[in-house]
């Protein structure tokens, strides 16, 4: 779970979070992604980039007003 204060969504906070959920999907599915990028000749970035907007729709927030 992340904590964030409502107050605190600027561009700064969500690049943190951006890069949170990158690292997040590279440690669990970076060996899937790369395998799928080689078989079916796709850019591997751009499939990382896809999985980590979507994996931040996982995450759950928690919001102090």
């Amino acid at each position: 779970m992340i904590k964030l204060n409502f107050n605190n969504l600027d561009e700064e906070t969500q690049a943190y979070l951006h890069s949170l959920s990158k690292k997040d999907v590279e440690r669990r599915h970076g060996k899937l992604l790369w395998e799928y990028a080689i078989n079916h000749q796709s850019d591997y970035n751009k499939l990382v980039e896809e999985e980590t907007i979507r994996n931040l729709y996982n995450y759950k927030y928690m919001f102090n007003i």
